[in-house]
C-alpha cells in the first residue's frame, strides 16, 4: 500500500512504525504536522491509500479525513479520550493500560476502533513506558488494522464506548504537596510528567520543572530533615525528602519558556552547598559466572564528558576482574545516543566542550577495543543512535533486541563525519562500501534489520526482561566454551595484525580532524543543529529523505 504517515515529529512510534511498514513493502512517506495546508497538500502529491497518524498533537482536517481513510493511534485503552491519556494512566496509578488504534472523525478520539493491545503498566516514567510497552503495542495494533485494511475484507469495527473526556494536566493537577504525598505519590506524579513537561517546583529557591525521578532504596542514607528539604547531591542528581523516605530528581529545568533540562545541580547554584553522597547509580558493575555486567543508565542516552570518564574507570576496574567476558549493558531505554549536546549547549564555550565530550567518547571507545584479555559484548536493550551505535561496534559482539531502533548516522546533527573509531570498525563489519552507504543515509534501523545487514551478530527477546535473560544465558555459554581460549587467541591476533597496518591512534586522529572542523570551523552547521534540537525547534518543514512524496519522479524537482 502507499502510506502516508503523518505525525508531530519523527519519534520512537514514528520510526518503529517507518521501519516496521517498509519491512513489509509498503510504499512510505511522511509528513510532519506543520499546519493543514501542508496536509492538503500531502495527501494530493501522494494520494494515499491510507493516512496514519502515530503521534499528533492536533486533529485532522475534516476534509482529509472524508477523502481518505485516516488511522490515528490513542495511547489509551478503549473509551480513553484525551490529550493526555499516559499521564492520567500513570497518576491514576493503573496496573494494565493499552493502545488503541481509531478512525479519525470530526471528534477527537471517538471513531470506530480498528484494533487495540494491552501491556502491564510498569513503574516507570512516561517516557520510558512510551518507548517501550507503548511502541510495542502500538506496532502490534497498527499491523492489526493494516492486514483488516489491505484486505479490503467487510470488518465489523467497534464503536469507541462511551468514555470520559480527560483533559490535558495542569501544572495544579501534577503538584506535589511534600508534606502530604507519600514517596510512591510523589513518583507517580514525577514519572507522569517525565520528561515533558515536568513538575513545576523548585531546587533550593529557583522555580524549575522537575523530571527524572528515581527511587531512593539505597541502604544506608541518611533521611534527616523536614519533608523537601534537599538532602544531598550525587553526579548532578538532587536528593530531596518525602514524608516516609527520599526520591533522585536526576534532571530539571528553569522556570522559563526558553529554558532546557539539565542535570538537576546545575540549576540551583545553592545546590554546591549540599553534601555530595557516595555511590553510583548510574555506572552499575556486576559479577556472575566468569562474566562483568557493565550498565550505563544515562538519561535519554547523552554521555556526557564526566560521564564518559567514569565509564571509562569502570571499564579500567573491571579489566582487573577475574572474568572472561564483559557485557555492556548500557541503558534500558537508550543503550547510548553520544555526545551530551544539553550540556554542551549550557557550556560556556559550547566547542570547546563538544572537543571534551568526544575525546572522552573516544577514550570509552578505544579501551573496549584494546581489551585484548576477555570478549566483549555490547547488549543493546534499548535504541542507540549517531556515536552510541558505533561505540558498540568497538565491542567483539553486539546483540540487539529485535525492534529497538538504531540510527547509525551522524548527518542529521548538522552534517557532523563522526568518531568513535568508526571508520576502522564499520567497514569491517558490512565493507567499504556498504559503511559509506549507511553512513550517506539518515533513516532509522530495527534491531534485527541491524543482524541481516552485518551491523550486529544477533537479534533476540520478546522484551526487555526475555532479552536480559538470554544475554546472561549466551555470555555464560561464551564464558565457559571449551574453545574459548582459542576465541580468544583469534580477536588477538586479528587486533594485532590490524594495529601494525594502520594504528587505533591514526583512525582517531583521522576522525577529530574532520570533527574540529565542525566545532571551530567556518561551517557553523552543528551548533545550529544542537541549538534547535536543544530548544526543541519546531519544525518548518519536512526532511525531504522522509517526504518522499516530495520529491517527484519528473527531474526529481522537489516540491
Amino acid at each position: 500500500m502507499r502510506i502516508l504517515v503523518l505525525a508531530h515529529s519523527f519519534n520512537s512510534l514514528t520510526q518503529r512504525l517507518w521501519c516496521e511498514l517498509k519491512e513489509r513493502n509498503h510504499e512510505v512517506s511522511l509528513e510532519l504536522d506543520i499546519s493543514d495546508g501542508v496536509t492538503r497538500e500531502a495527501v494530493d502529491l501522494y494520494a494515499p491509500d491510507l493516512v496514519l497518524a502515530p503521534f499528533l498533537k492536533r486533529r485532522i482536517p475534516d476534509d482529509v479525513c472524508q477523502r481518505v481513510t485516516c488511522l490515528v493511534v490513542h495511547p489509551g485503552v478503549p473509551g480513553d479520550r484525551g490529550p493526555a491519556a499516559l499521564d492520567w494512566a500513570i497518576l491514576d496509578g493503573r496496573a494494565q493500560w493499552g493502545v488503541t488504534v481509531i478512525e479519525a472523525t470530526s471528534e477527537l478520539d471517538a471513531g470506530p476502533i480498528w484494533a487495540h493491545s494491552e501491556f502491564v503498566l510498569r513503574p516507570a516514567t512516561k517516557a520510558s513506558l512510551y518507548r517501550d510497552e507503548v511502541v510495542t503495542a502500538a506496532t502490534r495494533g497498527v499491523l492489526e488494522a493494516l492486514a483488516h485494511f489491505e484486505a479490503r475484507e467487510p470488518m465489523q469495527r467497534a464503536a469507541a464506548p462511551d468514555g470520559t473526556w480527560r483533559p490535558a494536566l495542569t501544572q495544579r493537577d501534577r503538584r506535589i504537596d511534600w508534606n502530604g504525598d507519600s514517596t510512591a505519590t510523589v513518583l507517580r506524579k514525577l514519572r507522569a510528567a517525565d520528561s515533558r513537561p515536568g513538575v513545576l517546583d523548585e531546587i533550593l529557591g529557583t522555580p524549575a520543572f522537575l523530571t527524572d525521578p528515581r527511587p531512593a532504596d539505597e541502604a544506608g542514607l541518611t533521611l534527616s530533615g523536614r519533608p523537601g528539604a534537599w538532602l544531598g547531591r550525587r553526579h548532578g542528581a538532587l536528593l530531596r525528602r518525602t514524608i516516609d523516605g527520599a526520591v533522585w530528581v536526576g534532571h530539571a529545568r528553569h522556570a522559563d519558556p526558553d529554558a532546557f533540562k539539565q542535570p538537576a545541580a546545575l540549576i540551583s547554584p545553592n545546590s554546591a552547598a549540599l553534601p555530595e553522597l557516595p555511590g553510583d547509580d548510574e555506572v552499575i558493575y556486576t559479577e556472575q559466572d566468569s562474566v562483568g555486567y557493565l550498565r550505563f543508565e544515562f538519561y535519554n542516552g547523552a554521555m556526557s564528558t564526566d560521564q564518559c570518564r567514569r565509564l571509562a574507570g569502570a571499564l579500567r576496574a573491571a579489566r582487573e576482574r577475574p572474568t572472561r567476558v564483559l557485557v555492556l549493558l548500557g541503558g534500558r531505554d537508550f543503550w547510548c545516543n553520544g555526545l551530551h549536546l544539553n550540556l554542551i549547549e549550557a557550556a560556556p564555550s559550547p566547542a570547546d566542550e563538544s572537543w571534551r565530550n568526544i575525546e572522552a567518547i573516544d577514550d570509552v571507545a578505544e579501551l573496549i577495543l584494546r581489551m585484548d584479555d576477555r570478549l566483549t559484548v555490547a547488549a543493546l536493550r534499548g535504541n542507540a543512535g549517531a556515536g552510541g551505535v558505533f561505540l558498540a561496534l568497538a565491542a567483539d559482539q553486539v546483540w540487539t533486541r529485535p525492534g529497538i531502533i538504531l540510527n547509525p548516522h551522524y548527518r542529521n546533527m548538522g552534517n557532523l563525519y563522526g568518531s568513535e573509531f568508526w571508520t576502522y570498525t564499520l567497514p569491517r563489519r558490512i565493507g567499504t562500501a556498504g559503511a559509506e552507504r549507511l553512513m550517506a543515509e539518515r533513516e532509522p534501523l530495527l534491531g534485527r534489520a541491524a543482524v541481516r545487514m552485518g551491523l550486529a551478530d544477533d537479534s533476540f527477546g520478546d522484551d526487555e526482561t526475555a532479552f536480559v535473560a538470554e544475554v546472561r544465558r549466551r555470555a555464560t555459554e561464551l564464558a565457559t566454551e571449551p574453545g574459548f581460549s582459542e576465541r580468544l587467541a583469534s580477536k588477538q591476533g586479528s587486533r594485532g595484525r590490524d594495529e601494525a597496518v594502520r594504528p587505533l591512534s591514526e583512525y582517531r586522529t583521522q576522525e577529530l580532524a574532520r570533527m574540529r572542523k565542525s566545532f571551530y570551523g567556518f561551517d557553523t552547521s552543528y551548533h545550529v543543529a544542537r541549538h534547535r534540537f536543544v530548544h526543541t525547534a519546531p519544525h518548518s518543514w519536512t526532511p525531504r529523505h522522509l517526504a518522499r512524496h516530495r520529491v517527484m519522479a519528473r527531474g526529481g524537482a522537489r516540491v
